[in-house]
């Protein structure tokens, strides 16, 4: 698989056991020249040794509820290389304590934000990447299966995410034309800290593991090769799907 020439942005990178440092390593190694952000300068010191790692061409705050640092990132992108190859949105967050309630006791405030961190910026992402995608190119979001089923403890985040799946089909029949195509990846659960805020977690891996076909968890690796796969040319002619990445569980009771 060969990404030699290519360039994106990937949004999300938090730590080296993070779902968008596995995409951003499998892209990068496949020969795609990237360009990472970190939340903010707390978040800096975590994520500029990943950065170098990795070798970006461009590394840059970007806190994505605020619209002026998803737009200079993204400027400072088509500045850098003129136009872009794809995008990869791994960006979840909602109220600890929300999360960790019913979806039945969801403030509208907490509700709102969630969806706006964790759904509408990649709708604000692709806008922004259209822009820099002249011949076309690849929007990708992460999902879960807690988008599709009930998921025990997975709560406001399930109707959120269904949110985000709705919203790839949505973006991928509207960007199709300009041969821009949008995927969601839909990986399993595995020990990373966005994954610890969900109560009972170990239970859930520990289930997953038991249920699925192959009996294992996929990887941040696992889900950096399905993106690198999808950025690819490999992938011209599929759009608009979740991709799971689970070891088969989302085929079982």
């Amino acid at each position: 698989m060969d990404l030699s020439g290519k360039k994106g942005v990937v949004l999300g990178v938090a730590n080296a056991q993070s779902i968008a440092f596995g995409c951003a390593m499998a892209l990068g190694q496949a020969g795609a020249q990237l360009c990472i952000s970190y939340q903010n300068e707390k978040a800096r010191p975590h994520v500029a040794p990943l950065a170098e790692k990795l070798e970006a061409k461009i590394f840059q705050a970007c806190d994505v509820a605020k619209a002026d640092e998803l737009e200079a990132l993204f400027r400072a992108a088509g500045e850098r290389w003129g136009s872009i190859d794809f995008v990869v949105h791994s960006i979840a967050w909602s109220p600890l304590d929300e999360l960790h309630g019913r979806l039945l006791d969801s403030s509208a405030g907490g509700f709102a934000r969630a969806m706006d961190i964790s759904c509408h910026s990649f709708i604000r992402a692709a806008r922004l990447a259209e822009a820099l995608m002249p011949a076309g190119g690849t929007l990708l979001s992460m999902s879960y299966y807690g988008a599709e089923k009930v998921v025990d403890h997975y709560n406001m985040m399930g109707p959120i995410k269904a949110a985000l799946e709705s919203s790839v089909r949505y973006l991928a029949a509207e960007l199709g034309g300009k041969n821009i195509r949008v995927h969601a990846l839909s990986p399993g659960p595995m020990p990373t800290r966005a994954g610890s805020g969900i109560a009972h977690f170990d239970q859930l891996m520990d289930s997953s593991i038991a249920r699925a076909p192959l009996h294992r968890l996929g990887t941040p690796a696992d889900v950096g090769a399905m993106a690198a796969f999808l950025a690819s040319d490999l992938a011209a002619n599929i759009t608009g799907g979740t991709h799971y990445v689970d070891a088969g569980d989302h085929i079982m009771l």
